[in-house]
Formats: C-alpha cells, sequence, structure tokens
C-alpha cells in the first residue's frame, strides 16, 4: 500500500500551525522520521500530529492524491473533512 498524508505541525513559540500533505509508501516510518526532526520541512515544529491519512494501491495515485489535496480545493476539503477533530482539539 501507499499512503498520502496529512500532518499537522504546530510552533508553540508563536502558536502557529499549518497542514503538511505528503505519500509514503511505509506511514510508521515516515511519521518517525518527521517526529526525530529527519525530514527538512517539518523540523522546525515543535508537535507534529498525523490527523488524516489516505490508502491506495499504487504509488501514482497516491502522488495524485497528494497534489490534490495541495490545491485550494484540497486545503478546503481537508478543513471541512476535519472540521470536528480540529474543533474538539482546539486547533482550529
Amino acid at each position: 500500500m501507499f499512503y498520502t498524508y496529512v500532518l499537522l505541525c504546530k510552533n508553540i513559540r508563536d502558536n502557529s500551525q499549518k497542514f503538511y500533505v505528503s505519500n509514503t509508501y511505509n506511514l510508521r516510518v515516515r511519521l518517525n522520521k518527521h517526529k526525530s526532526k529527519s525530514v527538512k520541512t517539518t523540523k522546525k515544529f515543535d508537535k507534529i500530529i498525523l490527523i488524516y491519512y489516505e490508502a491506495c494501491l499504487n504509488k501514482t495515485d497516491a502522488r495524485k492524491r497528494e497534489l490534490q489535496l495541495k490545491t485550494g480545493f484540497g486545503r478546503g476539503y481537508l478543513k471541512r473533512r476535519l472540521k470536528n477533530y480540529m474543533q474538539i482539539r482546539g486547533h482550529s
């Protein structure tokens, strides 16, 4: 399986947060790399939370979904899809 995933990346110092969208074939290993500060684009964040993922049968489909979620429409989809989680957890 290949996974398209979304991380909520938070900085405690300036109280900022952002979505990070990517894909991988091994979600656990990739998440551990993010949390151990081994990924250049997310190492500056204090807290990294896996908030969403989708499984695909091949890499091409996972990559296409990643690109789709990175568009304005995709970001809007994620905000609507995760609305309750974000409100309950106080991330909004």
